[in-house]
């Protein structure tokens, strides 16, 4: 893995997708990001969100953004040589609830990261492989979700899909 390279990994809930992440990256030389993009609206989030913290070591600034996703990429990338985004499913719920213009930021964030000079790992969740959901706004964003891995997959150097604790390389 060099630098400007994306790294994307895909997994369902607590499959270790986010570990196996802090891991990769945490091998690679420079100095490191890492953009949380989770929001704690109650205590046991509060308490995830912490837990996660503790997982990285002191090499890893944190930045805590939940929309504004290719903004804060774009603007921390020439001072840091490693990002991990963690991660796009809850970007995207961020983005949802709060009513923006889903497809103009999915746009920018290809764009930002596709330009980026760091080497960059991006987390998300694989949300279509269960059932139809039963109302609107989950199917929008199964949909939405599921376009935009496989629009930051078309853009990444390697993709793995970590499932029970196991990476596998798709790509």
């Amino acid at each position: 893995m060099g630098k400007g390279r994306i790294t994307f990994i895909l997994g369902g809930s607590r499959s270790g997708k986010s570990s196996f992440a802090l891991d990769c990256a945490s091998k690679l030389r420079g100095s490191k990001a890492f953009i949380a993009t989770a929001q704690a609206f109650d205590e046991e989030m509060k308490e995830r969100i912490e837990r996660h913290k503790k997982e990285r070591s002191v090499d890893w600034k944190t930045f805590e953004e939940p929309t504004a996703l290719p903004q804060i990429l774009s603007r921390i990338s020439e001072d840091h040589d490693v990002i991990i985004v963690d991660c796009l499913t809850l970007w995207l719920s961020n983005l949802i609830m709060n009513d923006t213009a889903v497809d103009a930021d999915i746009e920018s964030l290809l764009s930002a990261a596709a330009t980026c000079p760091s080497c960059i790992f991006i987390v998300s969740n694989e949300v279509g492989m269960g059932i139809v959901p039963e109302n609107a706004l989950a199917r929008r964003f199964r949909d939405l979700a599921g376009t935009l891995n496989r629009r930051v997959a078309e853009i990444a150097n390697v993709v793995y899909l970590v499932a029970a604790g196991i990476p596998l390389k798709i790509k």
